[in-house]
């Protein structure tokens, strides 16, 4: 379970080859998970509002400021 106070961690889109759920250029909520992260891929929080894994090359890591966040959260 994700602590309060953990760090958010968020990744823009770069490629959606193949889905219809990614938008490219566009700023997703990534869910930790480890032993996806080891296969190559990360949980992302996509356009139908669920989690789903998807191919780590598709995203780079981005650091937003906390008020970001929290927009960024409240929009979904």
């Amino acid at each position: 379970m994700r602590q309060k106070n953990e760090k958010q961690k968020f990744m823009l889109c770069l490629e959606n080859k193949d889905c219809e759920d990614l938008e490219r250029r566009k700023i997703y909520q990534v869910l930790p998970d480890d032993e996806a992260s080891e296969e190559g891929f990360v949980r992302v929080i996509d356009e139908s509002g669920e989690d789903y894994l998807y191919p780590k090359s598709f995203f780079i890591s981005i650091q937003l400021p906390i008020e970001a966040q929290k927009v960024l959260q409240a929009a979904r």
